[in-house]
């Protein structure tokens, strides 16, 4: 080992993992990559619920079960996620606080990003803090990351045909429908409605929907998902 190399002041945790910089705030409400402490208290809030018993709103059924088994799921999928953080293929979820209170995650997904320049988002939001705007401003911040931060040119979304909710939020801010999907659920078939929002939609958005957001750690992120400055 060199003097220099020596004498060099350790590595910062966002040297190491630059995602964990990133925040996207807008008033109460915050989009943040969670430590474990935070998983933690996501697991806690799921064990709690996420939506009515009766109904099933994600194609994995991760929230049947036990408490603990399903927060038990929200830990190791979580942790899996960590090594989908490469440019040729990242999803992330960041944890949704409000009021500094986590109460779920917020996600984008992409494969080549830096060429198709297109990411899908999904997401979930504690039973408790359902029906209080919480939904659609989560989603407005993290497109506000992925076309204002990122570069995106195209959001994907979809919705279950019996979910009215996420799709009312869906075409709230601007999306178009793209088509449908025939899936497989909890052993019953069900259609799934694609939705998709281009750059050109998200800059035409109605300004009641423009929200005050502060960014921070993009530009590290960016270079983690090897999207160059110029790009």
């Amino acid at each position: 080992m060199t003097a220099p190399e020596q004498d060099a002041p350790p590595l910062t945790d966002v040297e190491i993992w630059p995602l964990l910089g990133v925040r996207v705030r807008s008033g109460d409400l915050e989009l943040r990559a969670p430590d474990d402490r935070t998983l933690l208290d996501l697991a806690r809030l799921a064990a709690r619920g996420v939506h009515p018993p009766d109904y099933m709103p994600f194609l994995v059924p991760w929230t049947r079960g036990t408490p603990v088994q399903v927060a038990r799921s929200v830990m190791t999928y979580q942790w899996g996620l960590r090594q989908r953080t490469t440019p040729a293929d990242w999803a992330i979820e960041l944890a949704v606080l409000h009021d500094g209170v986590p109460v779920g995650t917020q996600g984008m997904y992409a494969k080549d990003f830096a060429v198709t320049r297109s990411a899908e988002t999904g997401s979930w939001l504690g039973l408790e803090h359902h029906h209080k705007g919480i939904g659609t401003r989560m989603r407005l911040l993290i497109l506000h990351l992925l076309f204002e931060g990122l570069g995106a040119e195209h959001a994907t979304t979809s919705a279950f045909v019996d979910n009215p909710g996420s799709s009312g939020v869906t075409r709230k801010i601007g999306y178009r429908p793209n088509g449908v999907l025939h899936q497989a659920r909890e052993g019953g078939a069900v259609e799934s409605r694609l939705y998709v929002l281009d750059r050109a939609d998200w800059d035409a958005r109605r300004d009641d929907l423009r929200l005050d957001v502060e960014m921070e750690g993009v530009e590290a992120l960016r270079d983690q998902l090897g999207l160059s400055a110029a790009s």
